[in-house]
């Protein structure tokens, strides 16, 4: 939930588990200062950057479409099926992100500028 409490976990971690995985220890630890910047953001920002039911959708979709198939003659053939399978299945997404409009003005404050062109505010 905060900073601090996820270098106490990584701390536990390391105590439990670092002498069975002491090179994913050491790359986190190396890494610290990148992922720890995901703790700048208010919860709401942070649960809409690590939500990924949407994209695990998508993948289940695309795995429903293509498991029942030996082959594609092409690889346009295999684009056009996933394209007309994600036209179907998009219509029944209708699950918005939670606190989305708070959310973006956050991104929109943090990162000024970069979304000027994609939305209209």
């Amino acid at each position: 939930v905060t900073l601090s409490a996820a270098e106490s976990a990584l701390d536990d971690l390391e105590a439990k588990r670092g002498d069975k995985y002491p090179i994913v220890i050491k790359s986190w630890r190396n890494k610290w200062f990148t992922l720890s910047t995901y703790f700048k953001y208010p919860e709401y920002v942070r649960t809409a950057i690590y939500t990924t039911n949407a994209v695990e959708a998508v993948h289940r979709q695309f795995r429903k479409l293509t498991k029942t198939k030996g082959g594609f003659a092409n690889e346009n053939s295999l684009l056009k099926l996933l394209y007309a399978g994600i036209l179907k299945a998009s219509e029944r997404w209708s699950h918005p992100v939670q606190n989305w409009s708070l959310t973006l003005s956050q991104l929109t404050i943090h990162f000024e500028g970069r979304l000027d062109d994609h939305i209209d505010l």
